[in-house]
């Protein structure tokens, strides 16, 4: 990444220029990956730009950017406070039939535990 990219990226308000570099620059940016997620997750305030990110990531290829998706489904969970965006991650990350399967995905997954406790909380 040059240094005008940088600066651009840098001034970025809300996530999305982060988002559309992500995606327009796959394949070539592997080693400043988690630099942009960390720069998306200080500029998305809402959390809708760090989902889409995640999900990207995901769709892509999950394995390798493990670290990645986890670090964006951390930052959603704390972002998405009106809960807008994360039944689309749930689904997307564990599968559309993810409430089926509810159980047995907290007990082996934390972020997805603490995602469904925030869609589908207990005793409201």
């Amino acid at each position: 990444m040059d240094n005008s990219t940088k600066k651009l990226l840098e001034n970025d308000t809300n996530g999305l220029l982060t988002y559309e570099y992500i995606a327009n620059n796959m394949g070539s940016i592997d080693e400043e990956l988690p630099a942009l997620v960390d720069n998306m997750i200080l500029k998305d305030r809402t959390g809708q730009f760090v989902v889409s990110t995640a999900r990207y990531l995901n769709a892509i290829d999950r394995e390798k950017y493990a670290p990645s998706i986890d670090m964006l489904v951390k930052a959603a969970i704390a972002k998405d406070r009106d809960h807008v965006y994360l039944s689309y991650l749930a689904s997307s990350l564990w599968g559309t039939d993810y409430k089926e399967h509810a159980a047995e995905l907290s007990a082996k997954d934390d972020n997805f535990r603490r995602i469904y406790k925030r869609l589908y909380p207990v005793g409201i």
